[in-house]
């Protein structure tokens, strides 16, 4: 799928599926939600993109993470993101950044996002990855992302450390998963 030359997809093998940018941030929210048990996930995932639930389940959420990845999600690129080690350290939230990519959207595209009525999914990922480093969401993420232990300089990491921290996102990871998280580091 390239953006620039193919009409924008609004189904997956034949499942029409609602392509708005508010459905994917709202499937994102609703994955990150650990209160919310898998089974849940799935059937208010599949009430978020589709007007009837299609028969062949495991087809209409294949067809929900493949508009989610824009298409990216094959075996390829799973393989080289495992290989990468952990760089999917989240930077940025739709729910606590709201404003700061409200704001980015209005002041480098012109587009106030609470008053447009639809925009395709792939054309907002598009414009919040290619959003100006001069925004406020992108040096709050570029904070968030920096690692420390390539920074030598110690006054400089020490800055670093702390906007880091300043701007951190919660952990709303459950204890079990941070205990987890805790031991897989150790290995």
């Amino acid at each position: 799928m390239n953006i620039l030359i193919d009409k924008l997809p609004n189904e997956f093998e034949g499942l029409k599926i609602d392509t708005n940018f508010r459905s994917f941030i709202l499937f994102e929210l609703l994955m990150q939600d650990s209160s919310i048990n898998e089974e849940d996930k799935l059937v208010l995932s599949l009430n978020l993109f589709y007007k009837e639930i299609p028969k062949d389940i495991k087809k209409a959420y294949d067809g929900i993470i493949w508009f989610y990845t824009m298409g990216k999600n094959d075996k390829k690129n799973s393989k080289k993101r495992k290989k990468e080690g952990n760089k999917n350290e989240k930077i940025y939230s739709y729910e606590y950044d709201a404003d700061l990519i409200y704001s980015a959207f209005l002041k480098q595209y012109n587009i106030d996002l609470n008053e447009i009525d639809y925009l395709h999914w792939f054309k907002f990922k598009s414009l919040f990855e290619g959003l100006d480093d001069d925004n406020r969401i992108c040096q709050i993420m570029s904070y968030r992302a920096i690692d420390l232990s390539k920074i030598k300089d110690k006054e400089q990491k020490k800055r670093y450390k702390k906007l880091k921290m300043k701007y951190a996102l919660p952990d709303n990871r459950t204890e079990e998963e941070k205990e987890t998280d805790f031991a897989d580091a150790l290995w």
